[in-house]
C-alpha cells in the first residue's frame, strides 16, 4: 500500500453560487431525561456545480450524521437539527416528508456505507434498481430495464442482466456495494453524496468506481461530497477537503495545498499513518495516540487536546475558532510547523 498520489488537480467549474450551501449545522442526540450529545457541530462548507469535495474524518467524527441530516433521513424522534442546508436557494432542513422523498433520487442521490443492510434483502437487485427510474423518470418498465443493465455494467458487474433477477444474498459485499452506486447514479443528479462508497471494493474496482463518479461530475455539472476516511481516494478525486474531528471541521483546504501543507495536528497524524513505499524499512507506522473517544466538549476547550502532542494550557481551556486565510480555514491555536514533518507524538 503506498501513501496517496496526487494527480494534476482538475478544474472546478464556478457556476457563482453554490449548488449546496451548508450554515452552522448541528445535530443533537438525547431522550427527555438523558444527557444530549452533540454529534455535529456548527458545521459549514459549499459544494458548487462540478466540484468534488471531501469530508474526512476518523469513525465516530460526525460525518456520516452529516449526510444524513442533509438528506432529511435522521429519526425525528431524540434528534434536534439545527442550522442551514440550502439547496439551490432551498433550505433542505425545513423540508416535509413527502418534499424530501421528490427530492432524494431524483436531484440528490446517497451512496450508502452499509451494502449489507442497505438493500431490501426479500426483493430482486432489478426491482430496487427500476423502481427509483419509474419513479423519478418517464421511462416506462421496458426502458427502466434496458437503463438498469447499462448502469450494473458502468459500475463493473458481470453480466447484468442475470443479475437483475437475482437477490441481495446472492451477490458478494463488493457486487452489492456497486448496486447501491447504481441505484444512486439512476437518475443522474445534481448532487451525489457518497458515504465510503469503495470500503468494500478490491483496488480495481475500487478505481473503475471512482471513474464512474469522476464521469457523472463531468457529464452532468454535478456535485460530489464524497465522506471518507481514505486520503488516497481524497487525493485522486476531491477537490477541496475538509477535516472532521469530534462533530466539528478542523481544517480545510484544496487538495494540493492541504497534502503539502497539513497544519492542524490532526490532519498531520491522519497523513503521517498511511504506509508510504518511499518509507525506510523497517520504520514503524506513527498512529495518532488515543482513541477518537478521549475528547474534551467543545465548550471547554480544543476536543483534540487529549490527544496532540502540541496542546498548552490554552487548548484545555478556550475552543478555539476556525480561522480563514490564504490557504484556506484552521480551528487551531499551535499548529504545525511548516518546515517540520507532521509527526503525530513528536510536538511537530
Amino acid at each position: 500500500m503506498t501513501g496517496p498520489a496526487l494527480e494534476k488537480e482538475p478544474t472546478v467549474s464556478d457556476h457563482g453560487e453554490p449548488l449546496l450551501s451548508v450554515r452552522d449545522l448541528s445535530v443533537t442526540f438525547g431522550l427527555r431525561g438523558q444527557r444530549a450529545v452533540r454529534a455535529v457541530d456548527e458545521v459549514s462548507f459549499d459544494i458548487r456545480p462540478g466540484q468534488h469535495v471531501g469530508l474526512v474524518g476518523e469513525s465516530g467524527s460526525g460525518k456520516s450524521v452529516t449526510s444524513l441530516a442533509l438528506m432529511g433521513l435522521l429519526p425525528k424522534r431524540g434528534v434536534k437539527v439545527g442550522g442551514q442546508a440550502l439547496y439551490r436557494g432551498e433550505d433542505l432542513l425545513t423540508k416535509d416528508r413527502k418534499a424530501m422523498a421528490g427530492l432524494r433520487g431524483r436531484e440528490i442521490a446517497m451512496v450508502f456505507q452499509d451494502p449489507m443492510t442497505s438493500l431490501n434483502p426479500v426483493v430482486r437487485i432489478g426491482v430496487q434498481l427500476t423502481e427509483v427510474i419509474t419513479r423519478h423518470t418517464d421511462s416506462n418498465k421496458s426502458a427502466a430495464q434496458d437503463r438498469a443493465r447499462e448502469l450494473l455494467a458502468q459500475v463493473g458487474i458481470p453480466d447484468p442482466g442475470r443479475r437483475l433477477r437475482e437477490y441481495p444474498h446472492q451477490l458478494s459485499g463488493g457486487m452489492r456495494q456497486r448496486v447501491l452506486i447504481a441505484i444512486a447514479l439512476a437518475c443522474r443528479p445534481r448532487l451525489l453524496i457518497a458515504d465510503e462508497p469503495t470500503t468494500a471494493l478490491d483496488v480495481t474496482i475500487q478505481a473503475q468506481v471512482l471513474e464512474v463518479l469522476k464521469d457523472l461530475v463531468a457529464d452532468t455539472d454535478a456535485a460530489l461530497l464524497m465522506i471518507t476516511h481514505d486520503l488516497g481516494v481524497v487525493a485522486g478525486l476531491c477537490d477541496e477537503v475538509n477535516v472532521m474531528y469530534s462533530g466539528r471541521i478542523v481544517e480545510s483546504a484544496t487538495r494540493e495545498k492541504l497534502f503539502a501543507r497539513p497544519r492542524h495536528p490532526y490532519t498531520g497524524g491522519l497523513l503521517a499513518s498511511i504506509p508510504r513505499l518511499d518509507t525506510p524499512r523497517g520504520r514503524p507506522l506513527t498512529p495518532i495516540p488515543g482513541s477518537p473517544t478521549q475528547t474534551l466538549p467543545w465548550t471547554t476547550g480544543c476536543a483534540f487536546a487529549p490527544r496532540c502532542a502540541n496542546a498548552a494550557d490554552d487548548c484545555r481551556t478556550t475552543a478555539p475558532a476556525l480561522q480563514a486565510d490564504d490557504h484556506g480555514e484552521l480551528r487551531c491555536f499551535h499548529p504545525l510547523d511548516a518546515d517540520r514533518p507532521a509527526t503525530p507524538g513528536s510536538g511537530t
